[in-house]
């Protein structure tokens, strides 16, 4: 209890949780951690496609579950109010299903965030990628007086798109990639204020934002 009040009181990110009806969401401890490497390993997409621009998933399993972890500190030890992404791990029923990131530049002037996620294969399809991202969702605009949330999708990650439709996106242009050596379109998609509010129907409680808020916004 000692230790884990220290680390809330010096890194108040620890105390954030977000719920909605079968998910938590907060900042992994070391075991979940080293779940979530486990389930990135194993695999979190067809390995026939890439959905990723950064393409890390095409790595052999260990290095895969490595740069999980590599990624989530180096998130933490980067912080800045004016530069930060926020990587939650979601649980249903106290098992890792995967995880959800918000971030943004420059956010107290900008007002808009962006946002990715992942979920292992075992739990594809089962809708936990639409609550997740309504969580992180509800704490941009809701907890933090967010204006805008962006995201993107390749043109042939149907499932991505879906989600961002149900939640109120509106089409925003196009991005261009290389993706193993080809040429792929991303499209951008873009969520304001007022879409957000007339699509919001998943409950979200957040926990803990008033001792964090000032690392968000400065």
């Amino acid at each position: 209890m000692t230790i884990a009040f220290m680390i809330v009181d010096n890194w108040p990110l620890f105390g954030l949780v977000l719920r909605t009806p079968r998910l938590e969401l907060r900042l992994p401890d070391l075991a979940r951690l080293a779940r979530l490497g486990e389930i990135a390993a194993a695999g979190v997409h067809d390995p026939a496609v890439q959905p990723f621009a950064a393409e890390w998933t095409d790595q052999p399993p260990a290095k895969v579950a490595r740069s999980v972890l590599q990624w989530q500190w180096g998130t933490w030890a980067s912080w800045q109010p004016d530069n930060w992404s926020l990587g939650l791990v979601a649980t249903a029923d106290g098992r890792v299903v995967g995880t959800q990131s918000v971030d943004a530049t420059r956010f107290a002037v900008r007002r808009e965030v962006g946002t990715g996620s992942w979920i292992g294969r075992d739990d594809h399809g089962r809708g936990y990628g639409t609550e997740m991202r309504a969580a992180v969702l509800e704490l941009a605009f809701t907890g933090l007086d967010a204006q805008f949330a962006t995201s993107e999708a390749f043109a042939d990650n149907h499932a991505s798109y879906a989600v961002s439709r149900r939640l109120g996106y509106a089409d925003d242009g196009i991005a261009r990639h290389v993706i193993r050596g080809v040429p792929v379109v991303g499209r951008r998609l873009r969520l304001d204020r007022e879409s957000w509010l007339a699509a919001r129907r998943i409950p979200v409680e957040i926990e803990g934002l008033a001792g964090c808020r000032e690392m968000f916004t400065g």
